[in-house]
């Protein structure tokens, strides 16, 4: 039998793949209200997804005008090289992106704090 995350009481219902009590739960939804430390970590990681997304956004313009000046006067190893910095650039970009939002949707869906946001 799994303890309750917060009192750790023997229990057996779960919310979300998280171990609650049915008194724990039945205060969840009374005072569903976050804690100081959930109210300073929600907009943390909002503005890291928002962030993310301008890096994104700014590398995938950088990309198209590239892009959009074929045939340029640029000689072959160096255009070639511009194309693939720019196309790595905008990968890297998606991949921080990606993990801003799973960050995020892992703290509003299970309430999974990451590490460096930890209050100690």
């Amino acid at each position: 039998m799994a303890q309750c995350a917060y009192c750790k009481t023997a229990t057996e219902l779960y919310e979300n793949g998280t171990p609650i009590c049915v008194v724990c739960a039945g205060a969840k939804a009374v005072n569903p209200r976050p804690s100081s430390s959930e109210s300073q970590i929600l907009p943390n990681l909002l503005r890291e997804v928002r962030q993310a997304t301008d890096r994104v956004n700014a590398a995938a313009e950088s990309f198209s005008a590239i892009i959009k000046d074929i045939p340029s006067d640029v000689p072959h190893p160096d255009g070639t090289l511009r194309i693939t910095n720019a196309s790595r650039e905008l990968s890297t970009t998606r991949e921080e992106m990606m993990r801003a939002h799973r960050r995020f949707n892992d703290f509003l869906s299970r309430d999974v704090v990451p590490e460096d946001l930890k209050v100690s």
